[in-house]
């Protein structure tokens, strides 16, 4: 009897873990943080628009001056600036990305 309980506790646990996972992927999120879905579409939509154009690499939540929404772009000119959205899609500011000129040398 006590081996039917404790296989009945890890069958629950595993459940649990599965029902955890999928309510983390029906949030909108991806692996490495970014968000995804049609509030990320439309932040992205906001943010190439603030730039003229480019290619989005990534939307993440964001909480830096005021912003809801960081988006990573690549400009037409060939730079990649972070632009922060507020929770309506306004832009709030657009920044260097300070990754994107790490060199990996330690001095960027």
């Amino acid at each position: 009897m006590r081996k039917r309980i404790l296989g009945g506790i890890v069958i629950v646990g595993a459940l649990a873990a599965v029902a955890g996972g999928a309510i983390a992927v029906a949030g909108g999120s991806d692996s490495e943080g970014g968000v995804t879905g049609p509030q990320a579409d439309r932040a992205i939509r906001a943010a190439l628009e603030a730039t003229g154009g480019g290619t989005a690499n990534a939307v993440e939540r964001d909480s830096e001056n005021g912003a809801t929404w960081e988006v990573e772009v690549s400009t037409p000119e060939g730079t990649t600036v972070d632009v922060r959205l507020d929770d309506q899609y306004r832009l709030v500011i657009i920044e260097g990305d300070r990754e994107s000129t790490d060199d990996g040398d330690g001095r960027g």
